[in-house]
C-alpha cells in the first residue's frame, strides 16, 4: 500500500437537489476535489439498499445497489424522466440532512416512471445484465414479494409457502408479480450503469474506492431468504442465535445487533462459495474492502434468538484463516482492511498477523492518560490504516468537547500544541505524519463540524446516516490546505 491519504464520506452525503446524494454530477465534482486535495482514496461505506433504520449495514441485499443513489438528472438526460416532474416533489426541507421519510414516499414512484419509459428500450441490455448477476433473480423476486406483502419482513409473510420458498408457489408469484420483478431488476441495471461510469472516472483520477463489507447480513434480506442453508436457522427458518457483542466498559447490556449467524460448518463444506460470490460482487464496486468486525471471524458472540439484550450470549469459534485464506487466495489483486476494533484477544491478533491484512488505528481512542494505548501514533507500524475517527465516532470537535480535561491536556501535551491552538487540526496532522501507510479522515472533521456532523451513533434507533455536505462547503481554500498537509507529510 502506497503512503497516501483518503476521505470518508458516503454517497448519501453528497449534495444534490433531490434529498440524498447520488451517482451524478456532485459525485464527479467531489472526486475532482479529492484529486486536487492530494487524496488517493474515497471511502464510501456499504452501497446496498437500506431498510428500516436507514443503516447501510442493514441492507435488503449484500449484492444489490441502493436505488436511492440513482441520479435523477442523468435519467432526465437519458430521456427517462421530465425535469418538470422532479421539481414538483418535496424531497425534504433541510438540505443538511436526508429526510428518509420523504425519500421513501417519492423515490420509487419517480423511478417507476423511468422504468415505464426505459425498460422496453433497454430490454436486451437488462436481460444480459441479469444473466451476468446470479443474485439478481432472487433479489428482484424478494423485493416484489415484500411489496406484495406490505413491506413486511419475510419472516412475517402471510404466505408460508412463499416464505419457505416452495418452488411451485414461487413460480406462480413470478408470473403474478412479473411487472414488479422487472421494475426491481431495471433499478439494479440503472444503478450499476451509473456506478460503473463513476468508478471508471474515479479510478482514472488515480483514486481508489474503499467500501465496507459488513461481516453480517440483515435478517430481512434476500440473502437469508434465498440461501437459508448457510445460516443458523431452525426448520421454520427462524434464527436460533443472532449476532451482537458482549457487555463491556461502555455498554452494560452489550450490543444486540440481531443479524442471523452463519453456519460456518456448512459454508466450509461448500468451499466458502457464498463468501467467494459475495466478495466477487463487492470487487465490482470497490478497489479496497474494509471487513467490518474482523474479530468475529476468529470468534463471534452468539445470543439466543428472542433475548432482549446481548448479556446472555456466548463465544463461538469462527472460521479464522480457513475463510480469510480462501478469500485472499481467490482475490490476490484485491486489497482488504481489517476492522480490528473492539475486544481483541491474542487469538484475534494472531489471526490478523497470519492474514497479513492491515488493521486500523483510531486517534479518538488514543489519548487516555490512565493506561498505555496502541492507538498513539508512536506505537504504529507502517502496515496499518490510521483514522482520525470512523463513521461510528463523534466528530473530532464533538469528541474534544466530551472527553475529560485530563484527556484533553494529555492530547495537547502529546501533540505539542498550546491551549490556544485547535485540537481538531492537530489530531488530523498527527494522523497524516504517522507512519501508517494510509490516513483517512471524515469529511466532517475537515469542515470542523460538531455534533451536527455526526454520521452514526450506535444504539440510537433514529436520526443516523442523515448528514450531508452542502454545495460549496469543500472550498478551494480547504482543498489547498489538505493538499499542503499531504505534501508536507509525504502522502502525495
Amino acid at each position: 500500500m502506497k503512503r497516501s491519504g483518503g476521505i470518508l464520506m458516503p454517497i448519501s452525503s453528497l449534495p444534490s437537489p433531490y434529498g440524498i446524494g447520488t451517482l451524478g454530477a456532485a459525485a464527479y465534482r467531489f472526486a475532482d476535489q479529492l484529486k486536487k486535495a492530494g487524496q488517493s482514496s474515497w471511502q464510501v461505506l456499504p452501497l446496498g439498499p437500506t431498510s428500516y433504520g436507514d443503516s447501510p449495514y442493514q441492507s435488503f441485499s449484500t449484492f444489490a445497489g441502493n436505488p436511492y443513489f440513482i441520479d435523477l438528472d442523468l435519467l432526465v438526460k437519458d430521456g427517462l424522466l421530465s425535469r418538470a416532474r422532479l421539481q414538483k416533489i418535496n424531497w425534504g426541507t433541510n438540505p443538511r440532512y436526508v429526510d428518509y421519510g420523504k425519500i421513501y414516499e417519492s423515490r420509487l414512484a419517480v423511478l417507476h416512471a423511468a422504468y415505464k419509459k426505459g425498460y422496453d428500450r433497454d430490454r436486451a441490455a437488462v436481460e444480459q445484465f441479469a444473466k451476468e448477476n446470479r443474485w439478481l433473480a432472487d433479489y428482484a423476486l424478494f423485493m416484489a414479494l415484500k411489496r406484495h406483502f406490505g413491506m413486511k419482513s419475510w419472516l412475517d409473510w402471510p404466505d408460508e409457502d412463499a416464505r419457505l420458498r416452495k418452488p411451485e408457489v414461487l413460480a406462480a408469484y413470478r408470473e403474478e408479480l412479473r411487472e414488479d420483478i422487472r421494475f426491481f431488476t431495471y433499478l439494479q441495471y440503472l444503478f450499476f450503469q451509473q456506478w460503473s461510469a463513476l468508478k471508471t472516472y474515479i479510478n482514472d483520477l488515480g483514486i481508489q474506492i474503499i467500501g465496507d463489507l459488513p461481516i453480517y447480513v440483515a435478517m430481512d434480506s434476500a440473502d437469508v431468504w434465498a440461501e437459508p442453508e448457510f445460516f443458523q436457522l431452525d426448520e421454520e427458518r427462524r434464527p436460533t442465535k443472532v449476532s451482537g457483542v458482549p457487555p463491556d466498559y461502555f455498554t452494560a447490556d452489550g450490543q444486540l445487533w440481531g443479524n442471523p449467524l452463519y453456519d460456518y460448518e456448512r459454508m466450509e463444506k461448500d468451499g466458502f462459495g457464498w463468501w467467494i460470490r459475495r466478495i466477487e460482487g463487492a470487487s465490482r464496486l470497490f478497489d479496497v474492502i474494509r471487513i467490518d468486525h474482523f474479530r468475529g471471524l476468529e470468534s463471534y458472540w452468539a445470543v439466543p434468538y428472542g433475548e432482549e439484550t446481548a448479556k446472555n450470549g456466548c463465544w463461538r469459534k469462527g472460521p479464522g484463516m480457513a475463510l480469510v485464506g480462501t478469500l485472499t487466495g481467490w482475490f490476490p489483486n484485491l486489497s482488504f482492511i481489517a476492522e480490528d476494533l473492539g475486544y481483541l484477544t491474542d487469538e484475534v491478533r494472531a489471526l490478523l498477523r497470519e492474514s497479513g491484512l492491515p488493521g486500523m488505528k483510531v486517534l479518538e481512542f488514543a489519548f487516555d492518560p490512565r493506561e498505555p494505548s496502541n492507538y498513539l501514533p508512536h506505537t504504529y507500524t507502517p502496515h496499518c490504516v490510521c483514522y482520525a475517527g470512523t463513521h461510528d465516532n463523534e466528530t473530532l470537535l464533538q469528541w474534544e468537547r466530551a472527553i475529560e480535561k485530563k484527556q484533553t491536556a494529555f492530547a495537547r501535551e502529546y501533540l505539542g500544541i498550546s491551549e490556544a491552538e485547535p485540537l481538531n487540526w492537530a489530531v488530523l496532522r498527527a494522523g497524516m505524519r504517522s507512519v501508517a501507510e494510509l490516513f483517512v479522515a471524515q469529511m466532517q472533521d475537515y469542515l470542523e463540524l460538531g455534533p451536527e456532523g455526526r454520521m452514526n451513533e450506535p444504539g440510537r434507533g433514529q436520526g443516523n446516516w442523515q448528514w450531508r455536505l452542502q454545495k460549496g462547503e469543500f472550498t478551494p481554500a480547504l482543498v489547498r490546505k489538505i493538499r499542503r498537509c499531504m505534501e508536507i507529510y509525504g502522502r502525495l
